[in-house]
């Protein structure tokens, strides 16, 4: 019973803490001298610190006291977590995106009908760092070929892969001498799609890159919940083929987050049996969309989807 009052009292003491205002820094703006305002700030930010890991302490302490009873574990609220609701979230286990899956232009992909193999090329121009990016993503896309555009249209392109069996199109464009778009297309019925590329960081600029290899690998789709965000993720995953070798430990990740997907090429690193690490292959890269296109390539065809100013009506709204 003693026990037991010394328990109720540490809980009490604990429940009291954490019912507390949490520690709010003052400002520091009313300070003119700018290197006393920055000490001050240094010092404030590291109080604020200290105590937001006193207060993780206490809540940890309390869940290990209560046990099942303790009270759930709050979330944070983020850009994601308060997002607005959007009419054209799916459910991937849906009969009627099932029946979908099964008649749109990827369903031969994964139904293993068709072998992916995928045509990379650059805009008419391009300059040696683009070429050095092609590299990178001739590794990162399994049987996929580069071929030089020289100053083809996009319809002869397009006409030349369909002749030569290719079920995907990636055109690098570039602008002041830097990648920054990628137009894909998939054949022979499209879509096609152009995304802005922005954050790139090629395999040599990497801190201690793994070698790839040339095995298929695992893919890994992550927060495509509408139907747009739906089409966008198989279209890319219709790039890998869809027969994954597990024994070769490698992985591609597409990661949406706030419509922005990031992409990852990693390879497993198995210390122990209970023990993995990741490894990067690279390339590192974003994209983001800037419209969905019915059908092949055409400049005047039927746009599902355009990215424009007055969609963006709140930060929480998204799209993918």
């Amino acid at each position: 019973s003693q026990m037991e009052a010394s328990d109720n009292d540490l809980i009490s003491q604990l429940e009291a803490k954490l019912n507390e205002p949490a520690y709010s820094r003052p400002s520091v703006s009313h300070i003119k001298d700018k290197y006393k305002r920055g000490r001050i700030n240094s010092e404030l930010r590291r109080i604020k610190v200290q105590e937001k890991k006193k207060r993780r302490m206490d809540r940890d302490r309390l869940a290990k006291i209560l046990g099942d009873e303790a009270p759930e574990k709050q979330q944070p609220k983020t850009l994601e977590s308060t997002r607005e609701p959007d009419d054209t979230t799916v459910n991937p286990s849906d009969e009627e995106v099932i029946a979908d899956e099964a008649t749109d232009e990827f369903a031969s992909h994964f139904a293993g009908e068709t072998t992916t193999k995928t045509l990379v090329t650059t805009s008419s121009k391009r300059t040696q760092e683009t070429r050095k990016l092609v590299k990178d993503f001739l590794q990162l896309f399994p049987n996929s070929h580069y071929r030089d555009r020289k100053n083809a249209p996009v319809k002869e392109i397009i006409d030349w892969a369909l002749e030569n069996d290719f079920t995907d199109i990636m055109i690098i464009n570039e602008d002041q001498k830097k990648a920054n778009g990628v137009l894909v297309c998939h054949l022979p019925e499209g879509p096609t799609a152009l995304f802005r590329l922005s954050s790139v960081i090629r395999r040599e600029n990497i801190l201690n890159v793994a070698r790839g290899d040339d095995d298929n690998p695992e893919i890994i789709l992550k927060n495509f919940t509408t139907r747009l965000g739906h089409t966008i993720g198989r279209m890319l995953g219709s790039m890998i083929p869809h027969d994954p070798n597990f024994q070769c430990r490698r992985v591609v990740t597409f990661h949406n987050q706030r419509d922005f997907i990031f992409v990852r090429h990693h390879r497993y690193i198995f210390d122990s049996f209970s023990k993995a690490r990741i490894q990067e292959i690279g390339p590192r890269f974003t994209l983001r969309l800037r419209y969905l296109q019915h059908g092949v390539f055409d400049r005047f065809g039927d746009f599902e989807w355009i990215q424009k100013k007055e969609h963006v009506t709140s930060r929480r709204r998204f799209f993918l």
